[in-house]
């Protein structure tokens, strides 16, 4: 054994090996004896995989996951965000630093054989490691919507707009620039032209199509309309995105949320929201407008640590 790498292997806490059956612990041992020996890797490089890896599959067999056979992208993805929102959390160079480690791990074992795939393979680090704004709670949500509560024709139409928000996850350029003629309530129906201009139907829920038809009511009362767009100012004109923001922030302010409330913090509390009550992800996907599924799966981080949360606080023998 080379002196150079001997207090490694002195330290390592998985040392000597359990038994082969595809544990996470043992692969360990065999891909980091691998790289010492076959891949010629420095002791410093090979400590900082062994620290990285040793961390991910703690987090792993917290979760469930004690076999090679068992990982996912899912569960990959939750080591990831995890790392992301602890106290104090890593910058995204250090996470960057971790996935390389979990690549290499993977892409070891499905080359070795001791995995039938590599689920990091097309894994789109950049769309993962972004901060996501906080979603609100179902009950913030309701105070949000219900602050608008007057008869004010501004008041029946930022109402709308909120709901609108929510009930169709919209961005706020798409929001903003939805024409009137998009609008098919009668088959409760929103027709979006997202980025790339790529279409897609998002269906309007009852409370939306009740404010939307109260707003046009309003809307059909304004003279001298100079936009086609569903929402107008008191002038007529193509409502700005930084007016729409504004009554975004007025509104979460009546309703006394303490959070950092935006337009896209409604988009996605939508997603949450659907996905907590057991939604199709592809459908979540399609209504988001994601080219990408990976950027939709970090939803299913968001709702599967509500429910770890929720499990942990009540549960007797969490």
């Amino acid at each position: 054994m080379k002196k150079d790498i001997a207090p490694w292997f002195i330290l390592h806490p998985f040392w000597p090996a359990m038994s082969s059956n595809g544990d996470l612990k043992t692969l360990l041992d065999t891909y980091l004896e691998a790289a010492v020996f076959e891949m010629g890797l420095s002791e410093k490089t090979v400590a900082a995989y062994a620290a990285d890896l040793l961390e991910y599959i703690e987090h792993l067999a917290a979760q469930g996951v004690v076999t090679v056979g068992d990982v996912d992208r899912k569960a990959i993805l939750s080591h990831l965000v995890a790392l992301r929102d602890r106290e104090p959390g890593l910058c995204p160079r250090s996470i960057t630093r971790h996935l390389s480690a979990i690549r290499r791990f993977h892409a070891f074992l499905h080359q070795e054989r001791f995995a039938e795939s590599n689920p990091v393979v097309g894994f789109d680090s950049p769309q993962l490691l972004r901060a996501l704004p906080k979603n609100l709670s179902e009950q913030d949500i309701e105070r949000l919507l219900s602050a608008p509560h007057d008869d004010a024709p501004a008041a029946i139409r930022d109402a709308a707009i909120l709901e609108l928000f929510y009930s169709c996850g919209l961005r706020i350029s798409e929001l903003a620039n939805l024409p009137l003629r998009d609008m098919t309530l009668g088959e409760s129906l929103v027709r979006v032209r997202g980025k790339g201009l790529k279409v897609r139907l998002v269906p309007l829920g009852e409370r939306a199509i009740t404010r939307l038809q109260a707003w046009l009511r309003v809307r059909a009362t304004i003279e001298n309309v100079r936009a086609d767009t569903l929402f107008l100012s008191r002038r007529g004109r193509r409502m700005s995105r930084t007016s729409i923001w504004s009554i975004v922030k007025r509104y979460a302010r009546l309703a006394n949320i303490s959070k950092n409330v935006t337009p896209h913090t409604l988009r996605h509390s939508f997603a949450t929201h659907l996905l907590d009550h057991d939604a199709d992800l592809r459908a979540v996907q399609e209504m988001l407008g994601h080219s990408d599924i990976s950027t939709t799966q970090i939803y299913t981080h968001v709702s599967a640590e509500r429910l770890h949360k929720a499990h942990k606080k009540f549960h007797p023998r969490a």
